[in-house]
């Protein structure tokens, strides 16, 4: 297979839907020689910060010289970005060997888009022969695909209500399914939590006697984005920086840092200048990223509450007041749960639909703006809503998109591109 047959191999498996459970891992597995070795891995779930974990920790790995593999989902333009090896995309010849390897492998087996890339990323671990590899769950955490792996630590970030109808209502059942990869005896970072989310994930740390590093126990951070003091046990890092904005990345900047810490007392060889230096190199984009234009737009893939919560409190110490909001939600989400932080940020609102279905009806995102007595239009396209909002922005109100990683991904591609006739 090409490239090309490859995506349209992948992707037609999509038919298959969201499949929670390892059987379709455990044969592929046994199908492919390589899998069976062992990968020195790091597993990360979570909510919310799960991804900039993730490439904090990846980048301080690589400065420190350690080859790295980092496995992230869902891409925001290109399917190579899934699978990165020492910081950058594997290439799309990579992509086409590899799914055909998987392919064959996967013969008679009904896997999902997913497990086949994720079988993918540890394959292309093991042949390009990383010393280390951050792997990122896709789903919950128990019965992801990923959950095949032996990791030498787990990370758990922030858990919060999200994909409720795959992980259950309330916080102790999400939590549960996210603490499902810690291993007996297996150190776990953990980033703060809410009290019942904290509790499940204790508790299954303590049955399964794996040592846990907590946020706000074991470690912590103070002051601001270019003089960050960070501790960890007794390790002590002054005058960091950090390169994603946003006081919740300087969260997962910590956690990032505790990681890095416990890996080197199991003797990897990190360096503080690797830690210091990934502070100032980490790049995430579409996470309260601004476009470079005459136009204030600012672009944040948060699409649940406690994202959208993380996005109000950057609004609040940029003292934004009035922002226009262009938004569309994918799934099932509710717009009057999922945008309630940003009530008060709201001058007018842009509904749009997400590009990729199932999309949330823009009627729902405009009775939700009607009942906050916010003004409102609705468009068939992302492309028409931002071009009412700029157009609206001549008092340079600042121009928000958020709700889903794949409204941000069309238009910041389009942003990229320079076809937006209408920003200059």
């Amino acid at each position: 297979m090409n490239y090309t047959a490859s995506l349209d191999y992948l992707y037609g498996l999509q038919r298959f839907g969201v499949k929670l459970g390892l059987e379709n891992m455990r044969a592929i597995k046994n199908r492919l020689p390589p899998l069976q070795e062992t990968l020195p891995c790091i597993h990360v779930a979570g909510t919310n910060g799960k991804g900039s974990v993730s490439i904090m920790l990846a980048e301080i790995l690589r400065h420190s010289g350690l080859r790295t593999g980092l496995y992230t989902s869902p891409h925001l333009h290109c399917f190579t970005e899934r699978i990165r090896i020492d910081g950058e995309p594997i290439s799309r010849e990579d992509v086409a060997l590899l799914a055909e390897k998987v392919r064959v492998a996967a013969d008679g087996v009904p896997a999902t888009f997913f497990e086949a890339t994720t079988a993918m990323a540890l394959l292309a671990f093991q042949e390009h022969r990383v010393d280390i590899a951050v792997i990122e769950t896709g789903l919950g955490g128990r019965l992801d695909a990923t959950n095949i792996i032996e990791p030498q630590l787990c990370i758990v970030t922030p858990i919060s209500r999200d994909h409720c109808e795959h992980l259950g209502e309330t916080l102790t059942e999400i939590a549960a399914e996210k603490a499902g990869i810690l291993k007996p005896g297996v150190p776990v970072v953990v980033g703060r939590q809410k009290p019942e989310a904290l509790e499940v994930v204790l508790d299954t740390a303590s049955l399964l006697d794996a040592p846990v590093c907590l946020a706000g126990r074991d470690f912590s951070w103070g002051d601001d984005h270019d003089g960050l003091l960070v501790d960890v046990g007794s390790d002590r890092f002054d005058g960091l920086s950090c390169s994603l904005d946003g006081r919740h990345q300087r969260d997962n900047f910590t956690q990032a840092i505790a990681a890095a810490v416990k890996l080197r007392e199991q003797g990897l060889p990190i360096t503080d200048a690797a830690i210091r230096e990934a502070g100032r190199t980490a790049f995430w984009p579409g996470r309260l990223e601004w476009w470079p234009c005459r136009h204030k737009i600012l672009t944040d893939v948060s699409h649940n509450r406690a994202g959208i919560g993380c996005l109000a409190d950057y609004l609040a110490d940029l003292q934004i007041t009035k922002i226009h909001l262009v938004v569309g939600l994918s799934g099932e989400r509710d717009p009057e749960e999922v945008m309630m932080p940003l009530e008060n940020f709201v001058a007018s609102v842009y509904a749009v639909p997400v590009c990729y279905e199932p999309t949330v009806p823009t009627a729902r995102l405009a009775n939700w703006a009607a009942g906050l007595g916010l003004p409102c239009k609705e468009f068939h396209s992302a492309e028409a809503g931002l071009a009412a909002a700029v157009a609206s922005s001549v008092d340079e109100t600042t121009v928000v998109i958020c709700g889903s990683l794949y409204l941000v991904a069309e238009l910041r591609q389009q942003l990229q591109e320079g076809s937006l006739p209408f920003i200059s």
